[in-house]
């Protein structure tokens, strides 16, 4: 991942790092849903949710459209994909990192013969 795709990932993380968005997100993919109906599931105000779909909006996870005075959130399953995709690439490194270490211990002289321990 390079320049944009680092900022899109920031962007993603950073919207999907708050419980709320987490929870907002888990409602929005199971369906569309008015943001009034969202505000309504939660102690906070009407315009903190409305924060908190920004956030979700801005990142790509979600879309907003209207309808009359309402304004409808819907779950980009896309969206929400390209995040497994980037953790899966990051899992990759990390596995890859271990394999190597484990390579290396079993190289190591210092471990062969009465000095390894099991």
């Amino acid at each position: 991942m390079y320049g944009d795709d680092e900022d899109r990932a920031d962007a993603l993380f950073h919207a999907l790092a708050d419980r709320t968005r987490r929870d907002i997100m888990r409602r929005v993919l199971a369906g569309e849903r008015s943001v009034s109906t969202l505000a309504a599931k939660y102690d906070m105000s009407f315009a903190a949710v409305q924060k908190h779909v920004a956030v979700l909006e801005k990142a790509g996870l979600l879309t907003k459209r209207r309808s009359g005075r309402e304004q409808l959130a819907s779950g980009d399953v896309a969206a929400v994909r390209s995040v497994a995709s980037m953790l899966t690439e990051l899992e990759q490194v990390w596995r890859g990192r271990i394999a190597r270490i484990d390579e290396l211990i079993a190289t190591d002289p210092s471990r062969s013969g009465s000095n390894q321990e099991d």
